[in-house]
């Protein structure tokens, strides 16, 4: 029996995601694991992971198809079982893989461009033997010159489905861009090269990312009651750690990864703190899941990284690395997102001395922290200057009250000013 491809639920409020574009086409083989799908979600652009090992087939969600989650949208076959289906016929009780699509033969190549150009390779017609590139190109030509609308229309056609979507997403008009590809095709590179000028005079949209950013945002300021705690913190001795624990590990170890640890601590001793509201109740969740409020182009991200308490330094800056540097790329996994307890927002690297952050339902709370600055304090009863952060806990009052936040924001306080308590 096939393998359904369906549309995911990547969180509880989701009920829809965009198909943004397939990186594999009907026909291609796929193995269990590999990337075959980029879908647009609630929270991020990510890719989607092929559930079994075969032959993909029956594709019914194209490019900008928004499919309700738990939908199939592909079907993926056995090799023996894709083998075994000949053209017009399918499978007992399943849908065939589209025949033409896996019957032509092209080279690797001329696959691959055929894909960026949003060409159906069925529709080609071959030079010799099979597809090659050089017939993809001449296939391009072709629907241009034969648009009856004229040469812009057929321009915009041939536009790669990466290119639209680049070029949505910087505001540009696809009008105004000039195609390096055959017949004037507008290609990646295109967009990229495209100067101010080419903008739409205009305010740009807002993207699917940033509006349903508004969106949750909107929903928790308007449903969860929050309430704000402020604490300041001498930080000489996190910075002492930060150099040391830098040139022990040999990892570029930012103050974010010391207080995803810090953090991580301070919620196994006050596991209240680590809890969502749902459904009217408090659930605490089992693990230590710490979510990073992420800057894109596009809006904000939350990757997550799990079982925190369970990490070194050393893991815990590989693993931010490695998602801040995907989420900008846009190319998050759905378990990156997925099971977030508690939120940090560091804009302490934009000069912000503080802030209050909104809460990320259904999660109970989020730390925003600020920059290091020096500034005076009292010391042992004298003015004396001291690099201290400003600490601010934003709360849902549903599920937390003052007294435990200010015990939570405390015992984080104290770990971040005296941090070799953690390793005793």
């Amino acid at each position: 029996m096939p393998t359904n491809v369906i549309m995911p639920a990547l969180e509880l409020a989701q009920e829809t995601g965009k198909v943004l574009h397939w990186l594999k086409s009907p026909g291609d083989k796929v193995r269990k694991g590999e990337p075959l799908l980029e879908i647009e979600t609630d929270k991020a652009t990510t890719e989607i992971e092929a559930p079994a090992s075969g032959v993909l087939g029956d594709v019914t969600a194209r490019a900008g198809d928004v499919v309700p989650v738990g939908q199939t949208i592909a079907l993926i076959f056995a090799s023996e079982e894709a083998g075994s289906v000949a053209p017009g016929q399918r499978p007992a009780g399943a849908t065939a893989v589209p025949a033409p699509a896996a019957a032509v033969r092209a080279s690797p190549l001329a696959r691959k461009i055929a894909q960026e150009h949003g060409v159906d390779l069925a529709q080609v017609k071959p030079g010799g033997g099979k597809i090659e590139k050089a017939d993809v190109f001449a296939h391009v030509a072709s629907r241009k010159e034969s648009s009856a609308v004229g040469g812009t229309a057929a321009r915009l056609a041939a536009a790669s489905p990466k290119a639209r979507r680049l070029a949505t997403e910087r505001g540009l008009d696809l009008q105004a861009l000039r195609g390096s590809g055959p017949g004037g095709a507008i290609l990646v590179a295109d967009v990229f090269a495209a100067t101010p000028s080419a903008a739409r005079a205009e305010a740009p949209g807002v993207g699917t990312v940033w509006r349903i950013m508004a969106e949750r945002m909107t929903a928790s300021w308007t449903t969860a009651p929050h309430f704000y705690l402020v604490r300041e913190v001498t930080v000489s001795r996190l910075v002492s750690w930060r150099e040391r624990a830098s040139k022990q590990t040999g990892a570029r170890i930012t103050y974010t990864d010391l207080l995803v640890k810090l953090v991580a601590a301070a919620l196994s001793r006050h596991p209240g703190v680590n809890a969502s509201w749902k459904d009217g109740a408090i659930v605490r969740n089992a693990d230590i899941n710490i979510g990073l409020a992420v800057a894109i182009d596009a809006g904000l991200v939350v990757p997550i990284i799990h079982r925190a308490d369970t990490l070194s330094l050393a893991d815990i800056a590989a693993r931010r690395e490695d998602m801040v540097s995907r989420g900008q790329a846009g190319k998050l996994r759905p378990a990156d997102i997925q099971g977030g307890g508690f939120t940090i927002s560091n804009l302490g690297m934009y000069g912000v001395d503080a802030f209050n952050a909104i809460v990320n339902p259904p999660q109970a709370a989020i730390l925003a922290v600020g920059r290091i600055a020096d500034r005076v304090v009292a010391l042992n009863g004298q003015p004396a200057v001291q690099p201290t952060m400003m600490l601010t806990l934003s709360c849902d009052h549903r599920a937390l009250d003052g007294a435990r936040g200010a015990q939570f924001l405390g015992a984080l306080a104290d770990l971040i000013e005296e941090p070799l308590a953690l390793l005793v």
